[in-house]
């Protein structure tokens, strides 16, 4: 008798404020995309963060940087990440790691989730090396003073500062 086995889909969630994302996201979700037979991009709406962009916005840009990775979907959330992760039925959490100081707040918060969810894994992606130094916060100082951020985000994003910028007061116009 031959017995079938049904396997259950593998889904993994990567959170982020993502304001912007960054090649260096772009790096982590390109790979994490590999590994699972689908991944949720989930946009965190951060209380304690005053980003550039808001939810939408930081929605749309992930959804066109990612409409060519076919098991990519996007999204946003305001809840605990573990509530979240339990609604998607899903079951690793993704984080990048740049640094030894990455890690160290990364495990602090893979802790926390696994305590209030045991079944919440949480696996860790190193960063390319040519992506190390990059951050969300780099990449935005540099596009405020005009600098050309061409090499650390798509070109989507890139135009996409160029006009928050100049419409902000006192931002430097590109």
């Amino acid at each position: 008798m031959m017995s079938l086995q049904i396997r259950k889909e593998r889904v993994a969630i990567y959170p982020g404020t993502f304001d912007p994302v960054t090649m260096g996201h772009m790096d982590i979700i390109q790979r994490a995309a590999k590994q699972f037979d689908r991944l949720i991009v989930a946009v965190l709406n951060n209380l304690s963060k005053n980003p550039l962009f808001s939810v939408e916005e930081r929605t749309d840009l992930l959804r066109q940087a990612t409409q060519d990775i076919p098991n990519v979907e996007v999204d946003s959330f305001r809840d605990l990440l573990v509530n979240y992760v339990r609604q998607q039925d899903a079951q690793v959490i993704v984080r990048g790691i740049r640094t030894v100081t990455d890690f160290e707040y990364e495990l602090q918060n893979a802790s926390i989730n696994h305590n209030l969810d045991p079944d919440a894994e949480t696996i860790f992606m190193m960063t390319n090396p040519k992506y190390s130094y990059l951050s969300s916060s780099v990449v935005k100082e540099i596009a405020h003073f005009g600098g050309n951020v061409s090499d650390f985000v798509t070109p989507e994003v890139e135009q996409a500062m160029k006009l928050k910028f100049k419409r902000m007061d006192g931002g430097v116009k590109p």
